[in-house]
This record gives structure tokens, sequence and C-alpha cells, in this order.
């Protein structure tokens, strides 16, 4: 169990953001030569690395690279916090980390292997244990200095849930946050939601109670599920809707894996997914797209793999959610909090779901051969075939997009890529949002699994995006729910489990009314134009 500890790096983390933004303003007033941006660059990296907490002038002079220029800002901050008589304790923000639901349907194990190396299951030594809290957001620590994952596993047939309860990750994880029932939910948002979902309703809501009690600082949930199956979305939609109830305002940040366009594993993957949309909108704050294929087709462009298989495609996706999650693990220079995503990413309460995408993604055998800069792997998660969700997101218009980098990265660096993005016609932004970036550094660099596809780089980025193009994902399943409810095919299993005819034409609804808010969303610019020439 966490304990409240006064930990240095939060405190010099702040201190740096306050030394970063006074850089980033002058900068935009005069031009600096690159001897003086590498010197700032050196100094600012070693402020964040500094193991001690820093009170005043006098302990930041110790630090290397620190010289008059650094220190003249340093004493603006210090001087505007010297009403603080102690130094704040810190406590870890802690969030159970994942809530993975459906796990059939595609996402099996996927963070498992990137996780596990991230964050070695060992006791940490002292200097972790005095300095760094952070893998405590993922891990409890036990008696016997073991750490155990902050995670519940559910599903509602055995099959995979055994996979991991005698896989190479066996001892990682606690038994009973392994729930598994005895029949499946046959494909039906009914069964999983109503019927035999039910059944281990109780169980799962206790388990995460237990993991709820063991963090002294609630943030929020990651929740993982697929929508085109039955468990993954009628038990998922159930059991956010029992977290809204049970944990009011906490966030929930969740991953969910859509229908592919021209791959499909059920017939009745539309009703699926319409109606498991119905409840994502309500109860998350944020939704991360994927598909399937967009992700098939990343594998055989990138990794040269001509038939990817669901592991390859695991590894992939659980490189995003280590990218995602890399602030709340490691220390950079800076970091993004996992609520800043619902507050830099959602102009709007029902327009939470985003796009994905990440870069470099290199076989071995190319990383050689390829320019793997900033600037490079900044414009290839720009591009519309590095989207982990089938659509072109140069037919819609970006509201926000969050860059997190990981590496060997530099802020000089990352200003001059998002720079050079800003001047590119191809990817454009709403006028009523004219900023529209949000950039984090976190210096631990990606880690990958021994023997996999991806080759081991010194620095990558991940970018999630609020783009109005998510509309297409809805669109395609809309139009294929339409045509068959239109002859009311299929409809009677899903009645027979307890469900009532009218959710069907409710939760279509309510996904028309979302496609309309993309496109009011996209519209407004156009109306706007419009106006200035009736004006003119």
């Amino acid at each position: 169990m966490a304990s409240r500890r006064n930990v240095a790096c939060p405190v010099n983390e702040t201190l740096a953001k306050f030394v970063f933004e006074k850089w980033e303003e002058m900068a935009v007033k005069e031009t600096f030569t690159d001897r003086l941006n590498a010197t700032f660059s050196k100094a600012y990296k070693n402020l964040c690395d500094h193991k001690d907490p820093i009170f005043d002038l006098k302990g930041a002079s110790k630090i290397k690279g620190v010289g008059k220029w650094m220190l003249t800002l340093l004493k603006q901050y210090f001087e505007s916090n010297k009403d603080d008589s102690s130094q704040e304790v810190l406590e870890p923000r802690e969030i159970r980390w994942p809530l993975v639901v459906g796990a059939t349907s595609c996402l099996k194990t996927a963070p498992l292997p990137v996780f596990g190396r991230d964050c070695p299951n060992r006791p940490c030594d002292e200097a972790m244990r005095g300095i760094n809290y952070a893998h405590s957001t993922f891990f409890s620590e036990t008696g016997a200095g073991k750490y155990v994952p902050r995670a519940l596993f559910v599903d509602l047939e055995p099959t995979v849930i055994d996979e991991v309860r005698t896989g190479t990750y066996r001892q990682l994880f606690h038994p009973d946050q392994l729930i598994s029932g005895k029949e499946d939910a046959a494909n039906n948002f009914a069964r999983g939601h109503y019927s035999v979902g039910k059944d281990v309703l109780d169980i799962c809501l206790d388990r995460i109670r237990k993991l709820c009690d063991n963090c002294s600082s609630l943030q929020g949930f990651l929740f993982f599920n697929a929508v085109g199956g039955g468990t993954g979305s009628g038990l998922g939609s159930l059991l956010l809707e029992r977290l809204s109830i049970d944990y009011g305002r906490k966030s929930k940040l969740g991953f969910t894996i859509y229908p592919s366009p021209h791959v499909s594993t059920a017939v009745v993957e539309p009703y699926n997914s319409v109606l498991s949309t119905h409840s994502l909108l309500e109860h998350t704050d944020v939704a991360v797209l994927l598909d399937n294929e967009a992700i098939y087709d990343i594998c055989k462009r990138c990794l040269n793999i001509e038939r990817p298989s669901y592991k390859n495609l695991n590894r992939l996706v659980s490189q995003v959610i280590s990218s995602i999650t890399s602030s709340l693990r490691f220390q950079g220079a800076l970091n993004v909090d996992i609520t800043e995503f619902q507050r830099n990413l959602v102009p709007f309460p029902r327009i939470h779901f985003m796009l994905s995408s990440y870069a470099p993604v290199v076989s071995k055998e190319r990383v050689y051969h390829e320019a793997l800069t900033v600037k490079e792997i900044t414009n290839s998660v720009f591009e519309d075939n590095s989207m982990m969700a089938k659509c072109d997101p140069r037919r819609g218009k970006y509201m926000a997009c969050c860059l997190m980098y990981r590496g060997d990265v530099v802020p000089k660096d990352v200003n001059a890529a998002v720079s050079s993005i800003k001047t590119k016609r191809t990817v454009q932004f709403v006028d009523w949002c004219p900023t529209g970036f949000k950039c984090g550094i976190n210096y631990q660099p990606p880690t990958v699994v021994p023997g996999g596809d991806l080759a081991k780089v010194p620095r990558a980025v991940c970018m999630i995006s609020n783009n109005s193009a998510v509309a297409e994902v809805f669109s395609r399943i809309d139009h294929k729910f339409d045509l068959m409810f239109a002859k009311h095919t299929f409809v009677h299993w899903y009645v027979g489990e307890g469900m009532e005819e009218g959710e069907f034409s409710e939760a279509r609804e309510d996904l028309a009314a979302l496609e309309r808010d993309y496109e009011e969303v996209a519209a407004d610019d156009l109306d706007d134009e419009k106006e200035e020439d009736e004006d003119y």
C-alpha cells in the first residue's frame, strides 16, 4: 500500500516547468543561437534529473550546467513562492490500471510484456524507494516486497483468462484479479449486459472496490474493451454504468476496439457497437478508438509482416498505452497527467472520441536506414496511414492533439517540429481552437519485447488527437446497423435475453446525433467564413 513520501522529482519538475515556460516566452520575442539553445537544454535536463529537492538558489547553483541566466529565472520562482514556509509533501497519484473487459475480442494480454519490462516485478533499490514513487501508480507492494499490478481482467468464458493464469506472466498477477465465467456472451450485447454478465458483476465490483481501497489517492480508471463482441460491449457497458454510480466523477479513459470496415468476426457487430457506444458516450470521459484492420495494415507496411497475428497487433497497441502512461511512471521535462487528456482534448462533453498514432514503427532490418529525428517522427504521426482506426484525418479538422515524446528529446526540437506541422496545409485545425497542441516529454526511452518485431529506438512519439474525421467510424457502423435493423434481423436474440426493442432505436438516434455533432463542429468554420463574406 502506498504511503505519503517526501519525493523530490515532482518538486523539481514544477520548478523546471516554470523555467521552460519563461524560456518559451523569451524565445517568442528573440532568436537564440544554437549554442545558447544547447546550453539551456543541457542545464534544463540536469535540473529535471536532479535527485535532491531544490529549495533555494544555493541548491540550484550546485547543478551542473546551471549558470547565471538560469539562476536569474530560478530567483523569480523562489521569490514568487517564498510564502510557502514548508516543503509540500506530495502524495502519489494512483490510478488503478487497467480494467480489461472482453479480452477475447482482440486485446488479450496486450500491455503485459511492455509494462512488465518498464516496471520489473522486483523489490526496488533504496534509490527507487526514496525518490521515484511512480511505480506505485500501477503497482501495489506486498509485504514480501513483490509488486502486483493494479489490474483486473474479466471475461465471461475462461479460455483467454486461462492463458494469463498459465502464461509467462502468471506470477505477476493476484489470482483474485483474474475473473472468468463459465459461458460466453455468444456475440450478444444483451447476454453480456442483462443475463450472463450479471452473474459476475458483483464479484467484479467487489474486486474493484478492494483495488480502489488500496489506493491512497484514486484518480481514475483505464478501461479496455472491444465493442464488436457480446462481453466487451454488454458487460463492458454494465461495468461502466456501475463505475459512474459508485465512483462518481473519477476519470474514465477508455481504449476501445471498434469493428473493422472489411474484417468482421461476427455478423451482429453493428448492433453490439451501436448499443455499446450509446453507453460510452455517457460513461467515459475520453475514448481512444482502435480497429484491427488499421493496425494490420501498419504491421504489413512498416514491419513487413505478411500475416500479422494478434500478438503483433497487441505489441503495437501496447506501445501506445505505454507512451500515454509513461509520464505517470517516469519523470520527464513536460509530463502529461491523465486528467489533462480530458481538459485539453475534449471541447464539448460528447466530442470525446480520439484517434491515436505512434511513430516510429520500424523493423530491426530497417532501423539503421531510417531518419528517426524528432521532426520525422512527428510528421509520421500525422499521416493518414499511421492512424490506428480506419479514417482519413485529412477529411476532417483537428480540434486538439496531444503529442507525447519519449527518450532522447529536447524542447527545442519539439518546438521546431510543431512549428513545421502548423505550416502544412494538410493538417487543418478549427478556427476556434488556434493553439491545438499539447506536448509531453519523458526521458525514459521506449521499451520493446526482446525477440519482437519492433526495433529498439532512441526516441518515439505517440499522438492522441480529436479530429472530426472520427465520425467516419460511426457512419460505417450506423450504415450496417440500418441495413440489418430495417428487416429486424437477429433482433429476437437480443429481446430473448431481456432487452427491449426500443433500446435499439434509442441507441441509433444517439449515434445519429453524435454524427451531427461532429458535422457541426467541422462546419463552424464554414459558417464563420460565410458571415464574413456577408459583412463584406
